[in-house]
Parts: C-alpha cells; structure tokens; sequence
C-alpha cells in the first residue's frame, strides 16, 4: 500500500472554509479519479510560528503505479480547483510506502 500525503499550511481566516470545501469537494474529486481506496483527513498538532492551521492529508493507493497515474491522468485538473484558496495556503506532498500495520490485539 502507498500513501499520497499532502501536507497544507492553510491561513486561520478562511480555514473553516476550507475545511468544509475539502470534505465536501476536493477530498470526493481525488477519490473519484479512482486512483485512491480511500482518506484520511488530519489536524496536525502544532503550533506554526508563521501562523496558520496546519492539516495532513493522506490518499491510500493500492500501488505505486497508482500515485503515479494520478500524477500523469489527474493531477493538473485537480490542482484548479484548489485556486479557490490561492495565496491562502502552502502546502508539499510526500509519498509513502506502508511496510507493516499493526493493531491492538484486541480480545
């Protein structure tokens, strides 16, 4: 399994916003380029010295082929939604490969 983790710096002023948009738009369009089984949305526990609300992203891929026909299929039409929030964000991607899962043995 791979991951697809798009971290975003988002500016506190429009961050409900956005949160909303992302569940409610943009998380949806990235599950339905099918490249993706599923997501994980996550408030990241910090406090950003420039400011800001920081949120991981992550998209679970079955293989890497996957992340990389995202790349070349979907990428750019995706990418235009996200200019609703322009000059409101930063954000990088980081790709990453599962090597085990482990649980609580749960009896």
């Amino acid at each position: 399994m791979y991951i697809l983790n798009i971290t975003t710096n988002i500016a506190n002023e429009v961050e409900l916003k956005w949160l909303e948009w992302m569940q409610q738009t943009f998380i949806p369009a990235m599950l339905a380029t099918k490249k993706f089984n599923k997501a994980l949305l996550t408030k990241v526990q910090i406090e950003e010295e420039m400011g800001g609300i920081t949120y991981s992203t992550q998209y679970f891929a079955l293989h890497k082929k996957d992340i990389e026909a995202f790349y070349q299929e979907n990428q750019n039409a995706i990418l235009t939604k996200h200019t609703k929030f322009k000059g409101m964000y930063v954000d990088f991607s980081t790709e990453l490969e599962v090597i085990n899962q482990f649980f609580e043995n749960a009896n």
